[in-house]
């Protein structure tokens, strides 16, 4: 099934689809925060990690199973988020997302879920009649990331213990956030609201 990949932008961050010219720019990204990967991924996209990460998102891409975005901020390569696509049942997760430290905390993360959130659940967007829900999944252990999803709004359907090996061998419980698509007029309203706060001038 073919879906739309358009470059989407805002106030704080825009995302491009990820190509093969972004590959040594966002390698570098990665690499500003070595300690994170071993502390809260279940993958790691640092050092030699890299390069088996980048041709998995090459090859998924291909197969139709995701669609990668790179976040470029101040005209620099911030980071990353993929849409996981499950077509048949008009579902997508956001996840496999990464900024580097200085764009956490600003308005470049709530922007992007913004701006893909609006393009999954919009008709003739991410699919033909729109998503009907939006998931993400958060290790457990991971607080901030937590605390983000809650705060756009996002409903904690439960945590799956065990749900995962990471690539360090830590076992993982996973948190399910979602988003239904009745509920995306609301979440957007509050997004939109806060994002205006962020840009306001000495905000």
């Amino acid at each position: 099934m073919s879906v739309s990949h358009p470059v989407l932008e805002g106030r704080f961050v825009r995302l491009e689809p990820l190509a093969s010219i972004h590959r040594e720019a966002l390698r570098a990204a990665c690499a500003v925060d070595a300690e994170i990967w071993t502390a809260l991924y279940p993958i790691s996209m640092a050092g030699e990690h890299f390069d088996v990460w980048w041709e998995r998102i090459l090859r998924e891409t291909t197969e139709g199973r995701l669609l990668a975005y790179l976040g470029v901020a101040g005209g620099e390569v911030v980071g990353c988020s993929l849409f996981f696509l499950d077509p048949p049942n008009r579902r997508v997760e956001i996840g496999n997302t990464y900024w580097r430290p200085e764009a956490r905390g600003g308005g470049v993360n709530p922007e992007a879920k913004m701006l893909m959130l609006a393009h999954a659940f919009a008709p003739k967007g991410l699919y033909e009649a729109g998503a009907l829900v939006v998931q993400f999944k958060v290790d457990a252990i991971n607080a901030r990331s937590r605390a983000a999803v809650a705060k756009l709004g996002a409903h904690l359907d439960g945590i799956v213990r065990h749900d995962r090996i990471t690539w360090t061998g830590r076992v993982r419980d996973t948190c399910i956030f979602s988003i239904l698509a009745e509920e995306w007029p609301m979440v957007r309203d509050k997004l939109e609201a806060r994002l205006m706060a962020l840009a306001a001038p000495g905000a």
